[in-house]
């Protein structure tokens, strides 16, 4: 791997210091308490500043993955500032719930979403703050066993504890039975060199970006899954699925990326 692969790093990071640093003291002085949530409070003011080129950036892949698959209720998992809902067909989404730990998103997801002729107000709007772990209040909120249809995630489950536990307990618990899981995260690469690399950063890299990992198999995870049937035998959890790349992305890209779509398999 060329050094110059290894250290882009850097570029990414300075670059979010350069935007996020004096907003965040800034919100800080305005409000202590954030001292203890600072990486979140450094991410909300980074994301400001670079979610539209970042999403700019694998535009080509959400819209082949999103646009023709996402059906029904839509869980979006980390949902930001909304951005997946412009890659939605509202003709066949019923219910955007937009899952977003970080209150301070919240604003825009709302203003994105009633753009798009999602509102609240019927329901067919619901933004949670809860985290992507707890499965419960997602259920009580939403009402019905397995209310889920479609649950998506987007450059997010990089950021959150336990990836693995967590997606399998949703798609477990939350999923419908021949629902689906559409994914596009940057995860691990298959290259050894790549991933020393990845793995070396990430706790530098986690600190500014709100828990962000580089070396999270999200894809394996999600390809891997399985559940324990009535016989008590581990089987896939899928009926179907596979996974693919972004195109002509660089192999020494410390940020690798996979898309994929998954059908949960009808108990």
């Amino acid at each position: 791997m060329k050094l110059g692969a290894a250290f882009a790093l850097f570029d990414d990071l300075s670059a979010a210091v350069r935007v996020a640093f004096w907003p965040t003291l800034k919100d800080i002085c305005h409000d202590p308490a954030l001292i203890f949530h600072i990486s979140r409070t450094f991410m909300a003011h980074v994301w400001s500043a670079f979610a539209a080129p970042t999403d700019e950036n694998g535009r080509l892949v959400k819209q082949s993955l999103l646009l023709p698959n996402a059906t029904g209720t839509v869980l979006d998992i980390g949902a930001g500032f909304g951005h997946t809902i412009q890659y939605l067909d509202c003709s066949k989404v019923t219910k955007y719930v937009a899952l977003e730990p970080n209150t301070q998103m919240h604003s825009k997801i709302r203003h994105t979403a009633e753009r798009a002729g999602f509102h609240e107000s019927d329901g067919s709007l619901v933004i949670l703050s809860c985290g992507a772990e707890d499965t419960l209040e997602i259920l009580k909120v939403l009402g019905d066993p397995y209310p889920v249809d479609t649950i998506t995630s987007v450059l997010t489950l990089c950021s959150i504890p336990s990836p693995k536990r967590v997606i399998t307990s949703l798609v477990k618990d939350v999923l419908k039975p021949g629902g689906q899981v559409l994914f596009y995260e940057h995860v691990l690469s298959p290259r050894a060199d790549v991933a020393w690399w990845q793995r070396f950063w990430t706790p530098l890299w986690s600190i500014f970006l709100d828990g962000c990992r580089l070396d999270c198999p999200t894809h394996l995870h999600i390809e891997e899954m399985k559940y324990t049937d009535d016989m008590g035998n581990e089987v896939s959890m899928w009926d179907g699925g596979k996974t693919w790349g972004k195109p002509n992305e660089s192999e020494e890209n410390l940020w690798w990326h996979q898309a994929g779509r998954f059908v949960k398999h009808v108990q």
